[in-house]
């Protein structure tokens, strides 16, 4: 891989031990997978920030280093609600190494945004170049606004964060950004559907580019939903939707053809015991969301224990659509979600809406899940 001479001077060591690291990281996976040279990014996002994810031994990693980022950089999900840690029953012990490890990132110049989606926060330009982390926002971010990234682990995009650039390979070329495989879709799906529909599709194409032909146009929100599950269950990072996403129309079909309807997802919405608690926002909620929600639970009462999952800055911009939410007992989270936190471990049995969770929750939490619509969430909450 080509580097030029500045890049050269920070592989040699020129700009510090943490910057050389950084580099050795960004020529080696450009080395692993055929890439010519670096290109700059626009922005971060980095992965591995819930301490039950990473413990003390990447704690100490990133408290080793000492430099700071290039670009604008943000966090995935931490563990804990930052303000309303005790209320969800976090340990003491636990949310004090969960600060040591903000602190640390912060210390790095990365923004303490804990969140799925920063495409709220920083939405990309169309064709900008980004090292994302966190799957679904990936998939968002290739997919629905036409950026590019390749699906980071945490300590690579780091690296990237910190020299402003990333190993030029995989979907930051035109040329990999092509679909090769054509999805029909029969029937109108909706709401949950995406997330169900997403689940299955992720598990056939693994890390392949499908294009989709949907009777009926999703919102952003339903995109959203689609790319999360299907990057949950396989590996897709870039999707494209007919007459939807921005890329649809730069490529010729694919001759590859599947046909699937709402038939193949009804087993996905199998119901079995009662749920102890509901949890929406995986990904974060969008201010569409919201309003839907408060909508659905307005005039009612929560029974059982629901929470809503957010970015602390969507919180901050949308205060009455939380206050109505709050003033049924449904419990808005922010900084993390049902998938990073160790307080969703203290439950038996969990409904969502999402197919990310569907995938991860049983897993990461070991907690019986169950899908439903938003609309049967809410219901099965106030019941």
């Amino acid at each position: 891989m080509h580097l030029t001479r500045e890049e050269e001077t920070i592989y040699k060591g020129e700009s510090g031990a943490t910057k050389q690291k950084a580099m050795e990281i960004l020529v080696a996976l450009g080395d692993i997978y055929g890439a010519d040279s670096l290109v700059p990014i626009e922005s971060a996002q980095i992965a591995g920030v819930s301490y039950k994810t990473i413990g003390d031994a990447g704690l100490e990693w990133i408290s080793d280093l000492d430099a700071r980022v290039e670009v604008p950089s943000m966090l995935n999900p931490a563990g804990m609600d930052r303000e309303k840690w005790k209320d969800m029953s976090i340990p003491a012990k636990f949310a004090e190494k969960q600060e040591e490890i903000l602190r640390a990132y912060e210390r790095l110049g990365i923004a303490l945004e804990c969140t799925c989606t920063p495409y709220y926060v920083s939405p990309p330009k169309f064709g900008a170049h980004l090292a994302w982390a966190e799957s679904s926002a990936v998939a968002y971010a290739n997919s629905v606004l036409g950026a590019r990234t390749n699906r980071e682990g945490g300590p690579s995009a780091l690296a990237a964060a910190l020299i402003g650039k990333t190993p030029r390979y995989g979907l930051h070329l035109d040329e990999n950004r092509a679909p090769d495989v054509l999805i029909r879709v029969r029937g109108k799906l909706h709401d949950s559907d995406y997330g169900a529909l997403g689940y299955i599709i992720g598990e056939m194409m693994r890390d392949h580019i499908p294009l989709f032909e949907l009777s009926l146009l999703p919102t952003y929100d339903e995109l959203k939903a689609f790319g999360a599950a299907m990057a949950a269950s396989g590996a897709v990072a870039l999707y494209h939707v007919k007459d939807v996403t921005p890329e649809s129309k730069n490529f010729d079909r694919p001759r590859e053809c599947i046909s699937l309807g709402l038939d193949d997802i009804k087993e996905m919405y199998e119901k079995g015991d009662e749920p102890d608690i509901i949890a929406l926002g995986c990904p974060h909620c969008s201010p569409d969301e919201l309003k839907r929600i408060a909508r659905l639970l307005s005039g009612k009462k929560v029974t059982t224990e629901l929470w809503i999952c957010i970015s602390r800055r969507i919180k901050e911009q949308n205060i009455r659509l939380v206050r109505e939410i709050e003033k049924s007992g449904a419990k808005i989270i922010c900084d993390t979600c049902m998938v990073v936190s160790p307080a969703s471990e203290r439950f038996e049995r969990m409904m969502v809406n999402s197919g990310k969770a569907l995938k991860y929750v049983p897993s990461l939490c070991d907690v019986d899940t169950i899908l439903a619509t938003t609309k049967d969430c809410i219901k099965a909450a106030c019941d």
